[in-house]
C-alpha cells in the first residue's frame, strides 16, 4: 500500500525536495510513498491572496491566519480523511521514534507547515484531531525542514524501502539508547586500532561489548533519555 502525504505550505516547490534522492527517491518511483503539496495561498479570500495579519495584543511578526489554514486543512481532510494529520510548531511535543513506527505503519500522513509566527490557536481548538508536534529545541524559518525530516524518518520504515526489513533495528533511540559506535577498515588508522572484540569473531561477546557502549554513552550523552530506559527497564 502507498503511504499517502500531503503537505499544507507556503512553498510547496520544496516537496519532494531531499527526499527525491536515495532511498526515499527510489521509493518515491516505485509508487511506496507519494507527495502532494498544497498551496495554503490558495485558500485565501481577497485579491491580495493574504495568508497572514499582526498578532493580537501587539509584537513582533505576523501570524497565519485561522479562516485561512482551517479551510486548508479541511480539504486535506476531506481529500484523505484516513491520514493522520501534524502541525510542525515548537509548541508542539517532540515526536519520538515510536511515534515514528506508528506513524510509518498508517496509511499516510498531512503535515502543516507553519511560518512566521506561527499559527492562530484557534485552529488547534476547533481541530482538535490535528497533533501539534516539534522536532527539537531550535528554531527554524519554518516547518517544510521539520516535515522533511519526518517524512524521512516514516518513509525508510516503509516495507521494502530499506534494504533489509531488520536494518533499522539497532540504531539510535529503537531500543531506548543511543547507538552503540562503529568502525571498518583499515584495522589501524592512525595509531587507533578497531577495538579486539570487534575481530574476535565471538558474536556473543560483541553483542555484550556493543549493549554495555550503548548503555554507557546513553549515560553520559543523553542522560534524559538514560532516565527513561532505566525507568522502563524497571
Amino acid at each position: 500500500m502507498t503511504f499517502q502525504t500531503q503537505i499544507l505550505t507556503l512553498y510547496p516547490e520544496m516537496f519532494p525536495g531531499p527526499l527525491g534522492v536515495s532511498l526515499a527517491g527510489r521509493a518515491l518511483s516505485e509508487g511506496k510513498w507519494a507527495c502532494s503539496p498544497i498551496q495554503i495561498r490558495d485558500f485565501a479570500t481577497d485579491k491580495h491572496r493574504t495568508v497572514d495579519d499582526t498578532p493580537a495584543g501587539g509584537g513582533a511578526g505576523m501570524v497565519l491566519k485561522v479562516d485561512v489554514m482551517a479551510a486548508a486543512v479541511d480539504q486535506a481532510i476531506e481529500k484523505a480523511p484516513n491520514l493522520s494529520i501534524l502541525a510542525m510548531t515548537p509548541r508542539g511535543r517532540p515526536i519520538t521514534q515510536r511515534r515514528i513506527r506508528e506513524l510509518a505503519s498508517g496509511a499516510g500522513v498531512t503535515i502543516i507547515c507553519g511560518r512566521f509566527e506561527g499559527f492562530d490557536e484557534r485552529l488547534f481548538d476547533a481541530r482538535p484531531e490535528i497533533e501539534q508536534i516539534s522536532v527539537g529545541d531550535i528554531i527554524l524559518s519554518g516547518g517544510e525542514m521539520g516535515a522533511l525530516m519526518l517524512l524521512d524518518a516514516c518513509i525508510r520504515l516503509r516495507p521494502g524501502v530499506m534494504g533489509a526489513a531488520s536494518s533499522g533495528d539497532d540504531e539510535s533511540f529503537e531500543q531506548g539508547l543511543i547507538e552503540y559506535p562503529h568502525y571498518t577498515r583499515p584495522a589501524i588508522w592512525e595509531g587507533r586500532t578497531i577495538p579486539e572484540v570487534l575481530r574476535s569473531g565471538d558474536h556473543a561477546k560483541i553483542e555484550e561489548w556493543r549493549k554495555r557502549q550503548s548503555e554507557n554513552d546513553t549515560r553520559l550523552r543523553r542522560p534524559d533519555l538514560w532516565e527513561r530506559y532505566k525507568n522502563a527497564r524497571d
